[in-house]
């Protein structure tokens, strides 16, 4: 009798819950607030995707999945695992290292100012953000998460249906949904507010070496006119300091390619050794650096332009000094183009709590 009747409180129990959940009024009115983009001084607006509205309850739905080992096979890892904040939300490890110990082949970029790309990955396999999240959870080197299972984690958690329904109108959840929440989060990471764009808004000053340098990355080289430039802007146009087309090419790296980079994805011969242009921003906190991780210091990657380029059937028409190996910049233009390289540096952004674990 004793048993019957514990069944049956545990069954009511059960019906008034989901009962709950079914028909809490505040829920079931659904008026998610919308999200007000705070962009910095000079910066485009980006293109929100109409089917992906941002909404306050989406980024913070997308903010804590972020951070949730949930979405990993043996909640050893997050997403945030691999882009930490004083690395620039890059990864300090030259092959981000995934559970089991598995590495990949890759480094991992830094998520800064990704709403205004259209092509993402090293390769740009992925077209739009949303896609760009689906790739890490079952990565067999990554997450190693079969969706179907990620999901069935997430819709039997206690908490993650109501934020769920919150953000989508919906308990019933589905990788595009976290997908969708995840690339909300991620398009308010926005760095705008360097030494550079203080800068430029007339509230500092460069030093002598940091104006010089700005100066040298801004000016194409021309030796007949005697003209040192260090021909940056080019691929890293201010003030996103990458290309808004999202262009890939062939920066030199290598004379013959043991990663395909963009051609691997296209099967395009003329797309081999190419690969997409990062951004700048952040570039002092976000080394190793190139897609392999190759260079450890600001000092390597500029070296390789001035001494180290590599000629081969793809190699970009902008690296114009390839014959010589390089720029051949003097020392001293090296060394300014670092200082202003570092003028890059967004410590608000960085330190922005609105972009930490929420659970910490």
């Amino acid at each position: 009798m004793k048993y019957t009747l514990l069944i049956c409180l545990l069954v009511c129990a059960g019906v008034f819950l989901n009962g709950c959940r079914k028909h809490d009024p505040y829920l079931e009115d659904y008026t998610p607030t919308p999200y007000s983009v705070d962009y910095p001084q000079g910066f485009p607006q980006m293109e929100i995707p109409e089917d992906n509205p941002m909404t306050v309850e989406g980024v913070e739905l997308g903010r804590k999945l972020f951070y949730d080992e949930i979405l990993s096979l043996d909640y050893s890892i997050s997403c945030g695992s691999c882009h930490a904040p004083y690395a620039g939300f890059s990864d300090t490890a030259q092959y981000s290292k995934g559970v089991n110990g598995a590495l990949g082949n890759r480094q991992a970029m830094a998520l800064i100012n990704l709403g205004y790309s259209s092509g993402f990955f090293w390769d740009g396999r992925a077209a739009t953000l949303e896609q760009q999240i689906l790739g890490p959870v079952p990565n067999p080197v990554e997450m190693h998460l079969e969706w179907t299972e990620a999901v069935n984690r997430i819709q039997n958690h206690a908490t993650y249906p109501y934020l769920f329904k919150k953000a989508f109108n919906t308990y019933e959840i589905s990788k595009e949904l976290v997908a969708k929440a995840i690339a909300q989060f991620l398009r308010t990471m926005i760095s705008g507010n360097s030494k550079f764009d203080k800068v430029l808004h007339l509230q500092d000053s460069f030093t002598t070496d940091e104006a010089y340098g700005y100066d040298l990355f801004m000016r194409d080289k021309n030796e007949s006119a005697g003209i040192v430039g260090g021909d940056c802007f080019h691929c890293h146009p201010a003030p996103i300091f990458y290309q808004l087309n999202t262009e890939y090419l062939n920066n030199g790296l290598d004379a013959s390619f043991t990663d395909l980079g963009r051609g691997q994805f296209t099967g395009n011969v003329n797309d081999n050794g190419k690969f997409k242009i990062p951004t700048l921003r952040n570039i002092e906190l976000s080394a190793p650096y190139m897609h392999d991780g190759r260079f450890t210091t600001l000092d390597q990657v500029v070296e390789h332009y001035s001494t180290g380029l590599q000629n081969s059937a793809t190699i970009s028409p902008l690296m114009k000094e390839v014959d010589n190996g390089g720029l051949l910049l003097p020392p001293y233009e090296k060394s300014c183009i670092i200082a202003f390289l570092k003028t890059l540096t967004d410590y608000e952004f960085i330190n922005n709590p609105e972009f930490k674990d929420p659970d910490l």
